[in-house]
């Protein structure tokens, strides 16, 4: 008996490249705003889904999957292979390529320097931890710089899982100065301004708001942000 598709964690999450990717396909979903913590994702039902106690999960008509860029690469790949998802196996491996990047070299940097410049209390933000963080994305966003510089996506001329994920995973550098990578900026607004962009971030701002102080200083204390 088919269930559908559900995503389990808040939008604040990692969860927002899921959500993102569902709403990019038209995939009908249930999002289920799962918390960090011992209230949500280190509850006994939800270990049993992903023992690693980490945001986002799918349950996908029974298949149970963890780990957000394996999420969106799957359903790209199962809801729109040829289109969102490359047809060519040296593509489909540019798309990884350019996924595993991003965990590599910009996720975590993205998110230290979110939590020290907006998301904690002005007063618990650490300024050396911000200026460190810009540092450490520099070099990398100047090679994602270029790659946008001579076609408008990481694939070619086509939007597809390579940028959705590229965009996710840094797409709170939008508070950031990115005047030093103009192209940069220029590619990750267009993702943005995307409606199934808008969609998700509607519900990831929503997320944020409703956070509670003790939340984000968890989230950094989890995390060693």
């Amino acid at each position: 008996m088919s269930t559908g598709l559900r995503i389990y964690g808040v939008a604040r999450t990692r969860a927002f490249r899921a959500l993102w990717a569902a709403e990019e396909l038209g995939v009908p979903y249930q999002h289920m705003p799962i918390e960090i913590g011992d209230v949500g994702a280190r509850t006994p039902e939800f270990l049993a889904l992903n023992p690693n106690g980490r945001l986002p999960v799918i349950v996908d008509d029974g298949f149970v999957l963890f780990e957000s860029l394996a999420i969106t690469l799957y359903l790209a790949k199962k809801y729109s292979f040829g289109k969102l998802y490359p047809a060519t196996l040296e593509a489909e491996a540019r798309a990884w390529q350019w996924s595993f990047w991003a965990i590599a070299e910009v996720d975590r940097g993205v998110n230290i320097w979110s939590l020290h410049a907006v998301r904690l209390p002005p007063a618990e933000r650490n300024a050396a931890l911000r200026e460190e963080a810009l540092k450490v994305v520099a070099a990398p966003f100047k090679v994602l710089d270029a790659a946008v510089a001579a076609q408008p996506h990481l694939l070619g001329d086509d939007f597809t899982v390579a940028d959705l994920n590229v965009a996710a995973v840094i797409s709170r550098a939008v508070d950031m100065d990115l005047s030093p990578w103009p192209r940069l900026k220029n590619w990750l607004m267009r993702c943005l301004d995307r409606p199934a962009a808008r969609a998700a971030l509607q519900l990831k701002t929503a997320s944020d708001k409703a956070t509670p102080a003790d939340v984000t200083r968890r989230i950094a204390r989890i995390n060693r942000l």
